[in-house]
């Protein structure tokens, strides 16, 4: 009994060993959220333009998105200290290729290549394994504190670099970053395990531990309706698309500022850009929490138009500022890069919490992975706008305008969002749901 009960309390301790670890391994992969800094460090004689900065972020940022699908699916497959290990060695690798080399195309392949590709193995992996330890009511909350640490990641990351790059160099320090980096999400990866998925059920823990309390409800009016859809048929509605559209013109805004924000200071004259970047990702973390919050109580729909119209209105701001107005003073532009960051982080909470709740839990996974493949691509094409703008016209403000237009068109595009329906959906039948055997229950909750 008392092995028992030894036992019971290892397990539960579990939960939050997975959940720390898994925010640990995101705080050190929000390295991409210092680009600006990196980037504005690359040192002069290699001869890179604006244009040529964006290239290793812009990949960075697609690989990341589309290594995330597979990524979600080997984890589950597999297991996520596996997969969270493959990540570290891959941005380890990724980093200190970057920092032995000054060839442009050899840097976009480490840091935009092998560091994308690593930065969606250890996401993909963070977040599922900490969940699953807790009951469904708990899953907000878990995801928030896990996914929060690559939100805040630049808050230490964006002055140590400067510091390493002052103390060793542009090379070295990236050198120093992938050694580092190498060892604390490989290391913080063996920590990742999920519970058994029979002690999930039997505790009540994640996804699976809603059977029991499915299995022992006996109705005799049950409403047949299908809530959860596979990805095939996910690509066959129209919500799809719009939320693919909407992701790519909010998170493309919000990376767009994160990779030219400590460009953008230089240009006001602030030469604590790395301020700004702290500041951004202090935002970006604490966005996704509110906007979570805000989402439950006026609707996913409501929060979501009000924060595209916000981030409209703050971009158009930034555009405003210059060296002659308060705008573009170092207080001034802390707290529209604080604002800005919490709105592209509301991002990151409102629109894995649609595409629960419009295809189901199910197949979440894969579903959700589709649907950030916007978050990729959007970035990589509105960094490829402000780079290739400055270099055109020596002014952030052609981008900024770009943007910002896009922004007010998603938040159109929000208004036609209504829930997707299965084509002939059985409603209001009067049969009793049937209770599957526990090993067929699990068998078919997988994703």
């Amino acid at each position: 009994m008392a092995g028992h009960a030894a036992t019971d309390k290892r397990e539960k301790n579990l939960g939050w060993r997975n959940t720390f670890a898994g925010m640990g391994i995101n705080l050190a992969l929000g390295i991409l959220y210092t680009w600006s800094v990196i980037s504005k460090s690359v040192p002069k004689e290699w001869g890179w333009n604006e244009d040529q900065k964006s290239l290793p972020y812009m990949f960075a940022c697609l690989v990341f998105s589309l290594v995330m699908v597979p990524a979600g699916r080997l984890q589950d497959k597999y297991s996520p200290r596996l997969v969270a290990s493959i990540g570290g060695v891959l941005v380890g690798a990724g980093f200190i290729m970057a920092g032995m080399t000054s060839s442009l195309w050899m840097f976009v392949i480490g840091f935009g290549v092998l560091v994308g590709a690593g930065l969606g193995f250890g996401y993909a992996s963070a977040t599922p394994p900490a969940v699953k330890w807790f009951p469904p009511a708990k899953t907000g909350m878990i995801a928030g504190i896990v996914v929060s640490g690559f939100g805040l990641a630049s808050v230490y990351a964006a002055p140590l670099t400067i510091k390493l790059i002052g103390s060793f160099g542009f090379q070295a320090a990236l050198v120093i970053w992938g050694v580092a980096f190498l060892g604390v999400v490989v290391g913080l990866a063996q920590l990742l395990k999920p519970p058994h998925k029979a002690l999930q059920f039997s505790r009540g823990y994640g996804r699976l531990g809603a059977l029991k309390d499915r299995a022992a409800v006996q109705k005799e009016v049950f409403v047949a309706e299908r809530t959860d859809f596979e990805p095939g048929e996910v690509l066959r509605t129209s919500q799809f698309y719009l939320l693919w559209f909407m992701y790519a013109c909010g998170a493309g805004a919000g990376l767009m500022i994160i990779g030219k924000l400590a460009a953008i200071g230089n240009s006001l004259g602030i030469s604590l850009g790395f301020v700004l970047v702290a500041v951004l990702a202090a935002g970006n973390g604490g966005g996704r929490i509110v906007a979570g919050i805000m989402s439950d109580r006026l609707g996913r729909k409501a929060t979501l138009g009000s924060c595209f119209v916000f981030q409209a209105a703050l971009i158009f701001l930034l555009s405003r500022a210059s060296q002659d107005n308060l705008l573009g003073t170092l207080p001034a532009m802390a707290v529209l890069s604080a604002l800005i960051g919490a709105n592209y982080g509301a991002n990151l909470s409102l629109f894995p919490a649609i595409t629960k709740d419009y295809y189901g839990l199910k197949h979440f996974g894969m579903n959700y992975g589709m649907v950030f493949s916007a978050w990729g691509v959007g970035g990589f094409m509105l960094a490829k706008l402000a780079g290739a703008m400055y270099v055109k016209y020596e002014t952030f403000s052609v981008a900024y305008y770009g943007a910002a237009c896009l922004l007010i068109l998603a938040a159109v595009t929000v208004v036609f969002l209504k829930v997707p329906q299965h084509a002939g959906d059985a409603v209001a039948e009067r049969v009793r749901p049937p209770v599957l055997p526990l090993k067929e229950s699990m068998a078919a909750e997988e994703d």
